[in-house]
């Protein structure tokens, strides 16, 4: 008996105890959410509707005050998604719509190549946020684990799979287009592409099943129209102090004072950056290489979005942490001192226990919960371009 308790609670012996805490803490969150009312899980209602106005043929984005404030920012294929937990009591809907959020996150971490202390360290790392997303009944977990599955399968040569994961990210939500590159580290390219193109098709088609082809043809024409309208208003967020264009554009904007500067003076160097670490051929077999890189794109994804949201930070910060656990459990004291600052400044700035004038009048107003993940963003570019493999990150493995 004696025994059995040590294991639950053995950091490093037991992923036991990192699980009950991973799992617990979402659910009662959640349960709280959903007991205080609708107007606490908004975005549920949001969700759940896209199933119904397919099925309906109703415009997926127009305004619905009587049924949820706000709109919808998702494409078609959502539909099918959300449809198991559509068709459910709200209560019950919702519940397990979080906590498939939170399951999949989990199992994707653990497929990643890296110790089991590796995984409980990025599952610690990224809680806060997760729980962040979940209490707004989020989509942004699931995102983040197709993201991380796209690389793993592929490691696996499950190309089908990835494809599969890539396609419908971009047919969602846009953001599964990051995992494109991961193309390079495929043995079969060829087949792999042709997989997308196969599940673009298909993907495609399948929101047509439950409504028809001309709606859904002209849905993503409204999508284009909606994501338009919606940069736009994220761009203009400094001037109602919103929580949007939490990015480093947002960031340098609203400290310089200069707003009309053009986006893409930040995200083609991005661009270029995220893309120059692939010229190194000869590191594109190495593990750390493959996980540092896995890390710069789930990070630079989110900074580099005007649609950056609080909730949207658990991508990037399940980004660093996988980044952080190449040098645990041992890391450079710049690196430990960069964990800190973004735990402090990324992850418990929006909670109740952050000061509210400073996270109102400095945090918010600022961006600066985008800062710790820029600066991480710049070191980890740098390592994907200088840095010997061979010899530094001594913490990931062959899974």
């Amino acid at each position: 008996m004696q025994k059995s308790i040590k294991n639950i609670f053995s950091f490093q012996r037991s992923p036991n105890f990192i699980t009950i805490f991973w799992f617990l803490v979402p659910f009662v969150a959640v349960l709280s959410e959903i007991n205080r009312g609708d107007a606490y899980i908004n975005n549920y209602f949001i969700y759940k509707n896209v199933f119904w106005h397919t099925f309906h043929q109703q415009n997926l984005y127009s305004f619905y005050p009587a049924e949820y404030f706000d709109k919808n920012h998702y494409g078609p294929l959502f539909s099918l998604i959300i449809a198991p937990f559509a068709l459910l009591p709200n209560f019950i809907g919702a519940t397990l719509w979080a906590m498939l959020n939170v399951w999949i996150l989990f199992y994707a971490v653990h497929k990643l190549p890296v110790t089991q202390w590796g995984k409980n360290i990025i599952l610690l790392i990224c809680l806060i946020e997760t729980l962040t997303a979940i209490q707004n009944l989020q989509f942004n977990p699931m995102l983040c684990s197709w993201i991380i599955l796209t690389y793993v399968f592929i490691k696996e040569d499950k190309l089908g799979l990835a494809a599969l994961l890539i396609v419908a990210g971009v047919f969602v939500k846009l953001y599964g287009i990051v995992g494109i590159p991961f193309i390079f580290f495929s043995k079969d390219y060829k087949k792999l592409i042709a997989y997308l193109l196969l599940w673009a098709v298909i993907l495609f088609c399948l929101p047509m099943f439950i409504s028809s082809p001309e709606f859904v043809t002209k849905s993503y024409f409204d999508w284009y129209h909606c994501l338009q309208e919606k940069n736009i208003e994220n761009i203009t967020s400094y001037q109602t102090n919103a929580m949007t264009d939490i990015s480093a554009m947002g960031f340098v904007k609203r400290v310089s004072g200069f707003y009309s500067i053009p986006n893409f003076y930040f995200t083609i160097p991005a661009g270029i950056l995220m893309i120059l670490p692939l010229y190194r051929f000869s590191k594109w077999k190495e593990v750390k290489f493959q996980l540092s890189y896995l890390a710069q794109l789930l990070i630079g994804l989110v900074i580099f979005s005007t649609s950056a949201e609080s909730p949207t930070y658990v991508i990037a910060v399940t980004g660093f942490g996988i980044w952080y656990v190449l040098f645990a459990p041992k890391p450079p004291k710049w690196l430990y001192i960069l964990l800190l600052f973004l735990l402090v400044l990324t992850v418990f700035s929006p909670t109740d226990l952050f000061p509210k004038y400073l996270r109102d009048e400095f945090v918010i107003k600022y961006s600066l919960k985008a800062v710790p993940c820029f600066v991480g963003w710049i070191l980890i570019s740098f390592h994907l371009l200088f840095a010997n493999f061979d010899q530094n990150h001594t913490h990931a493995n062959q899974a």
